[in-house]
């Protein structure tokens, strides 16, 4: 478990549209921690340090949001739980960070990375991908940014379930019934392979 990254934010009490675009010509996002308590605390953080941590946190990494207000800091572990963003310039205009308990289980939405390419895709048949990604189940600290399915080996007839993915010590997928992430078919198969 590596040590978690810190991002240092600040309290901000103007609210409204006036406010946060003033807020966004000086280089600051306007943005909100939710406390796992329900408690919010309305927050303003530079877009460049928010820019670096995304890249290496994006949407399922925790770290520490440093609150600074009245020049006392509060750290919080927290992960970006929502995010707009300028439909132009695509930088952000709002964040949502929502705090967790590390010692206990959260689900997270994670993307799934298909890496190399099957065997029977090169003994001519056709890869159906039914999910990009899954919920996952782990405490904040285990869970990872993303999951690589390795193809190299699938042939032809492979159907690769929920239950099958090989994930990180302490992760599980969420799942009622085992659906299909992907199928190996021959190319003139009906595709009516992808179940839920």
């Amino acid at each position: 478990m590596s040590e978690m990254k810190t991002l240092s934010v600040q309290k901000r009490d103007a609210l409204g549209k006036g406010p946060n675009r003033r807020l966004r010509e000086e280089a600051l996002v306007p943005a909100v921690y939710y406390a796992p308590d329900g408690k919010n605390i309305l927050v303003q953080v530079a877009l460049n340090p928010l820019n670096k941590i995304y890249e290496q946190v994006g949407r399922t990494n925790v770290f520490n949001l440093e609150i600074e207000e009245n020049g006392t800091k509060t750290t919080y572990p927290v992960f970006v739980w929502d995010a707009q963003y300028h439909p132009v310039k695509n930088t952000f205009t709002h964040v949502d960070f929502y705090g967790v308990d590390l010692d206990k289980e959260i689900h997270v939405k994670v993307r799934l990375r298909f890496v190399g390419t099957s065997k029977g895709v090169k003994a001519g048949g056709k890869m159906e991908v039914y999910r990009e990604e899954v919920t996952l189940i782990a405490k904040p600290q285990d869970m990872p940014r993303i999951v690589d399915i390795d193809i190299t080996d699938f042939e032809i007839g492979t159907n690769l379930r929920a239950s099958e993915l090989k994930l990180p010590e302490g992760v599980r997928v969420e799942y009622k019934s085992d659906f299909s992430i992907l199928t190996v078919m021959s190319k003139d198969k009906a595709k009516d392979e992808g179940d839920e």
